[in-house]
């Protein structure tokens, strides 16, 4: 839509200048919506709601100033530092539901309760964003089968588009999904695809685990699903009773009390803003501490810094610009550091503990290699490793362990997506890149907050790439006319977007897949799948984790299907031959890595693997051995003052490296490019090598592997 400013008043107030672009403005009822922002935004009268400061919905680009919050979002919060603690947890909600209350009462309904939309102060939060508020009974500006809101943070009659039944009993709902995703980490209604957020949201009770007892009760009122059986925002409040800290920033845990902080020195250091005239042209500018400025429109409350964000960048750590000690003294020297760290993120102890394992073991054989070879060098790698355990609520603290530690360069992980959900942010804030060999979902590598990644390498195909692959393969096969698709939402995520891909790759080969959706809970496969071959079907393809393919394994087998069985990257493992026995004969599975032990170039890794740990290498361990050793090169090619992180993800997306299983580069958003899937088949009880899959449809003409 447009820019936001950070701006002064005259008398010195911060604040922050929503400005539209003017394209914007002139799109059909664009002009008007903004209008009613500044008028719901204006009609809220509440300590804990941001103030509107200055306005112009008719200015030639529309803008509008509201106090400036040097504090992080919730969301931003919960997934750099983790949950919150139970008194942070009530006074939140019950400022957050006091600033309902003077919603409500001023005749508006918010419509987008949501983590993004509520700011952490140290004398308490705010709510923002009154971008889609709306008057009660008033006639909106959508259709009227549009969902309004973000699914999540959203109530079961606006999830089912049921305008007319939409009113403050939703703000409630909304504010019940809020604390229990500040209480545990996770939104009560899980994440994934937006229809099945829907679905779960009108359907399906919340996942409350870990919200505390003292609250349980109230934010299962807050969730239920009749708006008339729900609290308002006033009772809310009072059971809440606590509404404000008792002294500046104790209702907040210590590592956000210190983002804020940091970010209000930050605010101090910026420099003088020159005052604006109304309608005067903009003067360039002066020298190094001058900025040039947004020229608001008449009558203008607040004047905008256009560079604000660019004067952080020129202050030091300690918060002074370039040449302040100037004639006070030489600072002093550090000591050189001679021994740096690369971290481990991986899950050791949980689900995929199979994966982490031989991922940790690729990484420290890494390492060693690294030093045995630079002995005398000027530095030392040692391993860090963090147990993630592939639980998504204990991720940003276990990834503290390692964006805390300056020493850490880079780390590899994590090993699943949910983790890398919701700890990218931390790293990216902390600057840390994150290499990883098995996380697939394709968002990691899209950015955080409105930022570009430059965090995250995924050396391995993303989800919907790795479904397109799969298709390929089966479009391979002869007398394939109509495969059908299973989608099973254990992992919404992993699920939807391997069907896609898959249904997109069948659709470049000629074939029009027939998809069969099924919730994660579903246990009777015989007769879903039964239903699938009645229906024609001549070749399958599993979407979904291990234990449900397991049961379709087992009921395909019974059903005596003689077409091809496929799935994909959540189902390779020992686990899905164990479990399914003689049922997984004959399938095959789709895979982002390749056996070190039948590759010669490899022979060198999997004589250091024996002779460390006994035993051969398991899959995902020599990827992970040469991503690392690609980092470590890297490291060594800045030269200079030492290895640092400032850069390294920069020059690893845009090098070219081969390792011991091939291949790696990157495009510009840091995903592998080219191919990356390979099929097995299952003969014997093991996995044998079929080849790669193909990374082009057969259509295309161009020749196949």
């Amino acid at each position: 839509m447009g820019v936001v400013y950070l701006g002064r008043t005259d008398s010195g107030e911060l604040a922050a200048v929503k400005v539209t672009h003017a394209d914007q403005a002139d799109q059909a009822d664009f002009r008007e919506r903004f209008r009613r922002e500044v008028v719901a935004a204006r009609r809220v009268v509440s300590r804990w709601a941001v103030p509107v400061l200055g306005a112009d919905p008719d200015a030639p680009e529309p803008w509008m100033a509201t106090a400036f919050v040097p504090g992080p979002s919730l969301g931003e919060a919960v997934r750099g530092h983790g949950a919150l603690p139970e008194r942070s947890v009530r006074i939140l909600g019950g400022a957050v539901a006091r600033a309902l209350a003077a919603v409500h009462a001023a005749g508006l309904v918010h419509r987008d309760v949501k983590p993004g939309n509520v700011l952490l102060a140290v004398d308490g939060p705010r709510l923002i964003d009154f971008g889609i508020a709306r008057t009660t009974g008033e006639t909106g500006l959508t259709s009227a089968d549009m969902v309004v809101g973000t699914p999540g943070f959203l109530a079961p009659e606006q999830a089912e588009a049921r305008a007319d039944e939409t009113g403050p009993a939703a703000d409630v709902f909304a504010l019940g999904c809020l604390l229990a995703f500040a209480a545990t980490g996770r939104p009560p209604f899980g994440t994934g695809a937006v229809d099945a957020l829907l679905y779960r949201t009108v359907h399906d009770e919340p996942d409350l685990r870990g919200v505390p007892e003292p609250l349980l009760d109230l934010v299962r009122r807050c969730l239920a699903k009749r708006p008339a059986d729900r609290p308002t925002a006033d009772e809310v409040a009072g059971l809440l009773s606590e509404d404000a800290p008792g002294a500046p920033a104790d209702w907040l845990p210590a590592p956000v009390v210190r983002t804020i902080a940091e970010r209000s020195a930050r605010m101090l250091a910026l420099p003088a803003i020159d005052a604006t005239a109304a309608g005067a042209p903009t003067a360039p500018p002066a020298g190094p501490g001058r900025r040039r400025f947004l020229l608001l429109g008449a009558g203008a409350a607040v004047l905008a810094a256009g560079g604000g964000i660019a004067a952080w960048a020129n202050l030091g750590d300690d918060g002074k610009g370039p040449g302040d000690d100037k004639g006070k003294g030489k600072a002093p020297v550090p000591v050189k550091r001679t021994t740096w760290a690369v971290g481990v993120y991986a899950d050791l102890s949980g689900p995929a503990k199979e994966i982490g394992q031989a991922q940790e073991r690729g990484a420290r054989l890494a390492v060693e290699a690294f030093n045995a070879k630079r002995q005398g060098k000027p530095f030392r790698i040692e391993l860090k490793v963090s147990d993630e355990a592939g639980d998504p609520v204990r991720a940003t603290r276990t990834a503290r362990e390692l964006t805390t530690d300056p020493g850490v360069l880079v780390v590899l992980g994590p090993t699943n997506d949910a983790v890398g959900q919701a700890s990218s942010a931390a790293f990216q804030g902390a600057g840390v890149p994150l290499i990883t060999t098995s996380a697939g979902y394709n968002l990691l590598t899209r950015g955080t907050e409105g930022a570009p990644n430059e965090t995250v390498l995924r050396a391995v195909p993303n989800h919907i790439m790795a479904g397109m692959h799969l298709g390929y393969a089966l479009g391979l096969l002869d007398g394939v006319r109509r495969p059908g698709i299973l989608e099973e939402r254990t992992d919404d995520h992993y699920s939807w977007q391997v069907a896609r891909g898959a249904g997109f790759g069948l659709g470049q080969e000629g074939l029009k897949a027939r998809y069969r959706v099924v919730p994660g809970r579903a246990t009777d496969y015989k007769s879903i799948l039964a239903g699938m071959i009645d229906d024609g079907m001549d070749a399958y393809v599993h979407v979904g984790v291990r234990a449900p393919a397991v049961l379709a394994a087992r009921a395909l087998a019974e059903l005596r299907f003689t077409g091809p069985k496929f799935t994909g990257q959540a189902v390779f493992g020992s686990g899905f031959l164990k479990e399914a026995g003689a049922a997984a004969e004959g399938w095959f599975v789709t895979a982002p890595v390749l056996d070190p032990n039948t590759r010669k170039e490899a022979a060198g890794f999997v004589a250091a693997h024996r002779a460390k740990y006994g035993t051969a290498p398991a899959f995902y361990a020599a990827e992970s051995y040469d991503v690392v050793t690609m980092a470590l090169a890297q490291l060594v090619a800045q030269g200079g003052a030492g290895p640092t992180r400032k850069g390294l993800w920069q020059a690893l997306r845009k090098g070219k490296y081969t390792g011991v299983m091939g291949g790696y580069t990157f495009d510009e958003n840091g995903d592998l490019s080219g191919g990356g899937t390979f099929v097995y088949g299952v003969q014997g009880g093991a996995y044998k090598l079929i080849g790669s899959a193909p990374a082009v449809p057969k259509q295309s003409g161009k020749k196949k592997t």
